[in-house]
Parts: C-alpha cells; structure tokens; sequence
C-alpha cells in the first residue's frame, strides 16, 4: 500500500445551506461529511488551502487518506468533490471511512510502462491508444496499491490489452471482470497510423483512375478495328 494522505479537519457545528454559504465565505474552508464504517456520519470543515494542496497529490483521490479530526485520527477513502460548475472551486468533499476487516471499492490510475519501447510504436510506427487511465478494484484497505502498472513493451501492432490480461497485486479484483467476459474492456492498443491508412486510400484511388484513364484507349482500338472490317467489307 502507498504512503497514505494526511488532511486535518475540524468537526463542523452549523447546519444548512445558509451556515454553509458563511463558512465558504467568511472562513475560507469547505464543509465535508465522514461516514460508514459503523459509526455515526460526522460533519466537518476543512481548511481550503489544506485541502487544495492534498488534492495535488494524485494518490488523494485513490489511497487510503489520515483524516486528523479534531486532533482524532480517522481512516477514510474520498467518495466525491462537489465543484463550482463556473471556476472550479472546491464546494464540498465527501470521505467514507475504511476497516481492516472490510474490503473497499475504489478506482486506481493505470500506469503505462515502456511506451518509449513498446515494439509496436518503435518498430512498426503504429500508435498507442490508452482506452482507459482508471480502473475500479476491490481489496482490502492494506492490499490497496498505488496504481496498476501494465508493461506495454511487447505490444505488437494490431494488439490489445483487455482488463483479463492485467497482473493484479495479490487480494485485488476488478470489479468489472465480475460481472462477466462481456465487460473484459479494452485497456491499451497499438494502432496503424493515420497517414498509414491515408497513403493505402491514395494508392487505392490512383489506381482505379489509372484503369479509368486506359478504358478510352481501350475503347479506340476497338472503333478502329471496326472501321478496318467495315473497309474490308467493302
């Protein structure tokens, strides 16, 4: 498991929309709720600043994040960022809470590894097509991993990367995969390149103009042969 998150937050007292809009306004923090876990759900605020700096830590949206509440320190996984549709900000965050004992549901980025030597894209020029970046796993909370590398050097042209095909750390799932072979989704793809397909369509058209341009020829020959047999006829 990664090295987990730590964010400090403060139990929150005034409820509704109204006590909301003064504590964004006023005190510069973001409400946020915590629940699950067999315990009561908790209001809580959370400094702005703070919180916008975990958020630029990538493992804050997938790892196991140390919520220190009110000096009490409380496991959760972040479950959902409410936005301001206009600039972006940060209007409300929600954290479940995570056991030991009890396995979590949560989607962690995808790693791409040696796309520099994918064989595919070096030897062949053909271009790598990421169809996803995230995948949704079920572990327990100290089986969670950072991400889910996926060693793409011997991709070869014309070759796909399916959800099945992915090494899992041991104790993970994919949650998709449960579900049935129907939903093994592409993950990564090496493709012909554009321009590839473009010249075959060129080379394709001239031809066929080419044949075109010889039909006349064709057809002349066959006039003037006519013309010697209607003169023989004569």
């Amino acid at each position: 498991m990664a090295e987990q998150c730590v964010l400090e937050a403060e139990t929150r007292v005034g409820r509704g929309k109204a006590a909301v809009r003064r504590l964004r306004r006023n005190a510069n923090r973001v409400p946020g709720v915590v629940y699950g876990g067999g315990e009561d759900t908790v209001l809580v605020e959370v400094e702005l600043r703070l919180l916008a700096k975990a958020m630029e830590q990538q493992a804050f949206f997938s790892q196991i994040i140390q919520l220190q509440i009110d000096g009490e320190s409380e496991q959760a996984v972040l479950r959902d960022v409410q936005r301001h549709p206009a600039n972006e900000r940060v209007l409300h965050v929600d954290f479940m809470r995570v056991q030991a004992d009890k396995p979590i549901q949560i989607s962690v980025p995808l790693r791409f590894l040696n796309e520099e030597n994918c064989i595919g894209v070096r030897q062949s020029g053909g271009n790598l097509s990421h169809n996803l970046i995230e995948v949704e796993i079920t572990c327990l909370p100290a089986a969670l991993p950072a991400s889910l590398d996926i060693d793409v050097e011997n991709l070869d042209l014309g070759q796909t990367l399916h959800l099945s095909d992915l090494e899992l750390p041991e104790g993970v799932t994919i949650v998709a995969l449960a579900s049935g072979g129907e939903h093994d989704t592409p993950v990564v793809s090496v493709q012909a390149p554009r321009g590839g397909l473009e010249e075959e369509e060129e080379a394709l058209e001239g031809e066929l103009l080419e044949g075109e341009e010889e039909a006349p020829g064709d057809g002349e020959d066959s006039a003037a042969a006519d013309e010697d047999d209607a003169s023989t006829d004569q």
